[in-house]
């Protein structure tokens, strides 16, 4: 899987399109891209299959390599962003994803606000995924209307997201993502 573009994924975007049933939807979108995401956030996905079975896909999904955070400067890499974001259950995750982006030169990608300005302030790229829907949009993957739909699903799984789906082309727009 080499690419000029590498991603980490968090757990919320690959659970809800899992829940919707369109994480082959998305696993098309990022053909171009290295997607990975670490053992942290499995653990995390594999917590909520008793209540959304279907999450299995995302462990399954044969585009999403696994990360390893096993060596001193990795851990330690861990250990910095643990500290910066804290240390619960989904901030672990969090904390790895940063972990890991940062030591593979990749982009870090979660819906998680607050640890968004933290990992920006931090000098990490980060972004969520209304800025990969948005980003298929730009490279002709699919229309405004396709996206617009899917985060209707997104937001029907329960997936807070900053705009409907019929705002989203106004949203990306004056965010400069279109």
């Amino acid at each position: 899987m080499t690419s000029e573009l590498r991603l980490v994924f968090d757990a919320m975007c690959l659970n809800h399109f899992s829940r919707i049933d369109r994480l082959d939807v998305l696993g098309h979108q990022l053909v171009d891209c290295s997607c990975t995401t670490t053992e942290f956030v499995r653990a995390e996905l594999r917590e909520g299959l008793a209540h959304h079975p279907e999450i299995a896909a995302a462990l399954e999904a044969d585009w999403v390599e696994v990360d390893q955070l096993d060596t001193v400067e990795a851990l330690m890499t861990f250990e910095r962003w643990a500290s910066r974001i804290g240390s619960g259950t989904r901030d672990i995750g969090e904390a790895s994803v940063f972990a890991a982006a940062q030591l593979n030169s990749a982009i870090a990608i979660t819906d998680d606000g607050a640890a968004t300005k933290v990992a920006r302030k931090h000098g990490l790229e980060v972004h969520g995924t209304l800025w990969l829907l948005a980003r298929s949009c730009r490279l002709g993957k699919m229309g405004t209307g396709e996206v617009s739909t899917l985060i209707e699903m997104l937001a029907d799984s329960g997936m807070r997201l900053p705009c409907t789906g019929p705002e989203f082309a106004g949203w990306a727009r004056k965010h400069k993502l279109l």
